[in-house]
């Protein structure tokens, strides 16, 4: 029987210093649940990866996304589920992050970033991010 794959658009949200982000912890009972991740979700029928974003940062952590730029695609495979990932550096938004969703949430230095602490698909999300840092590369 064949995976469905699940299209997913997911938020890397920078503080205006771009040396922090905020990431979100999953809920227990999701998959990967405890885990923490980069706020976003599924991309809906007739919507684009972009438009996706900035619909679920919205919905779960109450940011309305000004700026924003394609940082990575990659597809995980999971044994239960197979994801395709569309990755966007979100650089200028308005609002105030937070767990809008009663998840927590936090802003973590990007250098502090563990990729223990996250689902294995975000590895190479996390490896691109701190290399950029460790070369002293500004985001925008």
């Amino acid at each position: 029987m064949d995976k469905k794959q699940l299209w997913i658009s997911a938020g890397i949200i920078l503080n205006a210093q771009q040396d922090k982000v905020f990431i979100t912890q999953r809920a227990a009972k999701a998959h990967k649940g405890g885990f923490w991740e980069f706020a976003g979700g599924k991309v809906e029928l007739n919507e684009t990866a972009e438009q996706a974003v900035i619909r679920e940062l919205h919905e779960e952590v109450g940011i309305e996304v000004t700026e924003l730029e394609h940082f990575l695609s990659l597809a995980h495979d999971y044994p239960e589920k197979s994801l395709k990932f569309d990755f966007y550096l979100i650089t200028a938004f308005t609002g105030e992050a937070y767990g809008k969703e009663g998840q927590p949430g936090k802003w973590v230095s990007i250098e502090a970033l563990a990729p223990s602490d996250f689902p294995e698909a975000n590895g190479a999300v996390l490896d691109k991010l701190q290399q950029r840092v460790m070369q002293n590369v500004n985001f925008s």
